[in-house]
């Protein structure tokens, strides 16, 4: 008897985030053949859309653009890092920063019905405290967390190094073996690492998107080989057939070897800082929590670089095929977002940890008084009937800036203030400024940012004046509600020890 095969049924729909990236591009040529994706990018109005692909621009810092690029799908990938600056001027660590993406990710996810969300981590060494992580480690975790509050399953697969052509680890590993001949090797490369190929993750990754059994759960991945890092470096010089001698020494540390490891590779200090930071841990799989036909990797590490590097030579010379082949160059389509940032933009983030019980919404209120107060003799700040909160400088009948609360785009732990106006700001062009307070979950730590301010004054004078500023200024905010903090615990001490009465400056300050 013959079975009529069925035509048109309808595909999954599946959210693809960081899709131009290193890992997403490579996983978009899988999933297209199963699923019809939702390809995002910051630049996504710059791609031709193809068969199964629609490809969507958004810019996961703002919570509109998250909102509207995660409408109509049933699944998602979460394939973002924020290691690489994104502004012209940028201000904070990546920790901050992926904190920040991750949540306005998750609040996207839940309001659209998103089904289940996989997450590209890293291997978390099990017998370690969460202090003792690497900051790449503790803000890998934190982001899991912030995923998981969303409501929505969560399926996170930790991986350790992914040997792959481009990528972030590998390529500094290859051009270590590449550019000395002779290696002095630190303690830390005698650490035992579980690398796996861009391919096993690529399947880890698809085999995980709506699968039952793994909602819901951290799952690590891994290769046939579990080696040190030395070990590694030697079977690297082997595909490239150099020879290469390894000297070992007790008394590089870490904070050494980031410095040579950028020196010799050329890798940015954001790259690869957080990253060989991470390299003092033994990033093995552990046996728990790994699952059949999701963890196991079938690629041996010899293999897998002879490939990466097969794959690398073949893209160069398609690229200078291409190159020849056209006079012109390719040029991505402008956008305003992309213009802004070549040009001007700003993007400052810093954390700080309110007082018990105290939320974004009482952040942003409070900091607003306590500038005006802790600036008294320079700055003033006024609050009008109207709700603008309006900054001058001592004697000047202008204001500096114009902070507009805005119901809209604030909600539940998050206040945002519009930069509407002021002499500090460029309100000529199209001005998307803000300043936002927002609670990262479950815990009473607020991240305080400011997204794609444009300053109106010269942009050098800006860096090094009004640009440090700022840093002094939320340095003493953050000061300052540790006092505060330090103060209120004292109080509390005080009175469940039989204690009357209530320091008034806490009183005040709460």
């Amino acid at each position: 008897m013959e079975t009529t095969p069925i035509v048109n049924k309808e595909r999954p729909k599946v959210i693809l985030t960081g899709a131009s990236g290193y890992i997403g591009q490579n996983l978009l040529k899988k999933l297209k053949e199963d699923y019809d994706v939702i390809a995002l990018s910051r630049h996504g109005d710059s791609k031709e859309n193809e068969e199964h692909v629609e490809w969507r621009s958004c810019d996961f810092y703002s919570t509109g653009d998250a909102l509207e690029a995660l409408q109509g799908a049933d699944y998602a990938f979460y394939l973002i890092h924020s290691m690489m600056p994104t502004a012209k001027l940028t201000q904070g660590n990546f920790e901050d920063m992926d904190a920040i993406l991750a949540d306005n990710f998750a609040r996207a996810a839940r309001k659209n019905g998103i089904g289940h969300i996989v997450y590209l981590s890293g291997i978390v060494p099990e017998d370690l405290p969460e202090e003792k992580l690497s900051r790449h480690l503790r803000s890998r975790l934190e982001v899991q967390r912030i995923l998981e509050s969303s409501g929505v399953p969560v399926t996170t697969i930790r991986a350790g190094l992914i040997v792959g052509p481009q990528g972030s680890s590998f390529p500094i590993l290859y051009k270590l073996v590449q550019r000395l001949p002779i290696m002095t090797l630190p303690t830390w490369t005698r650490t035992e690492t579980h690398a796996i190929a861009l391919d096993d993750v690529l399947n880890a990754l698809k085999n995980s998107i709506g699968n039952e059994e793994v909602k819901g759960r951290a799952v690590d991945v891994g290769g046939p080989d579990v080696m040190s890092y030395k070990e590694m470096l030697r079977q690297m010089s082997e595909v490239l057939g150099v020879k290469r001698r390894f000297i070992d020494v007790p008394f590089l540390t870490v904070n050494l070897s980031k410095i040579w490891v950028t020196l010799i590779t050329g890798s940015t200090r954001e790259m690869a800082y957080p990253l060989i930071e991470s390299l003092i841990h033994p990033m093995v799989a552990n046996p728990e929590r790994m699952v059949d036909g999701i963890s196991n990797g079938q690629t041996s590490f010899k293999e897998a670089a002879q490939a990466a590097l097969d794959k690398e030579r073949q893209e160069k010379v398609e690229a200078e095929r291409k190159s020849q082949e056209s006079s012109k160059p390719e040029k991505s389509k402008p956008t305003l977002t992309a213009t802004a940032v070549k040009k001007s933009s700003v993007r400052s983030v810093q954390r700080v940890t309110l007082p018990e019980g105290k939320d974004a919404h009482w952040a942003g209120q409070y900091y607003l008084e306590w500038l005006g107060k802790a600036l008294g003799p320079f700055i003033r700040v006024h609050t009008g009937e109207d709700g603008v909160s309006r900054v001058y400088i001592r004697f000047l009948s202008r204001p500096i800036l114009e902070l507009s609360y805005d119901p809209v785009k604030s909600g539940e732990d998050r206040a945002v203030y519009l930069i509407t106006g002021g002499m500090f700001a460029n309100a000529k062009d199209a001005h998307s400024g803000r300043l936002e307070f927002l609670m990262i979950p479950e815990t009473s730590d607020c991240v305080v940012a400011i997204h794609d301010y444009l300053p109106a004054m010269p942009w050098f004078l800006y860096k090094y004046t009004q640009a440090k500023l700022h840093l002094i200024v939320m340095y003493a905010f953050r000061k300052h509600l540790e006092h505060t903090r330090t103060l209120g615990r004292s109080s509390t001490s005080e009175k469940a020890s039989g204690s009357v009465g209530t320091p008034a400056s806490v009183e005040a300050q709460s």
